[in-house]
């Protein structure tokens, strides 16, 4: 009778728990080996740069601005995307020009200003 208890007890537990699910970029996390298109990449990143805007990492200004080159580079472990975004309307301009890393596949890397 106990073990029949503790076992209504767990299954009514995990039938009213909440379910949790991955955040909001998850969809631009990948598996495999096959490289990720320019539209995917460059779609993440501007996912990303919303997250950004809405975390206040970006200042506003940055709100209407699209990628303006996406390419692939050599990194340090091989092919990688890099994803530029430039904005004219930033008040400093050492901070004019975002860049993205992406590996080949599209999972994220690095975001800085300085292109390194």
């Amino acid at each position: 009778m106990k073990k029949l208890i503790n076992t209504l007890l767990v299954v009514s537990g995990l039938a009213f728990a909440a379910p949790s699910f991955a955040g909001g970029d998850s969809d631009c996390h990948f598996h495999g080996r096959a490289a990720a298109s320019q539209e995917t990449v460059s779609g993440c990143a501007v996912k990303y740069q919303q997250a950004l805007l809405d975390s206040g990492k970006l200042d506003k200004t940055w709100t209407a601005v699209k990628p303006t080159d996406v390419e692939q580079i050599d990194g340090l472990k091989g092919k990688e995307w890099k994803v530029i975004f430039k904005n004219p309307a930033a008040a400093d301009k050492t901070k004019d020009t975002l860049y993205m890393f992406y590996t080949l596949q599209g999972n994220r890397i690095a975001v800085n200003f300085t292109g390194k």
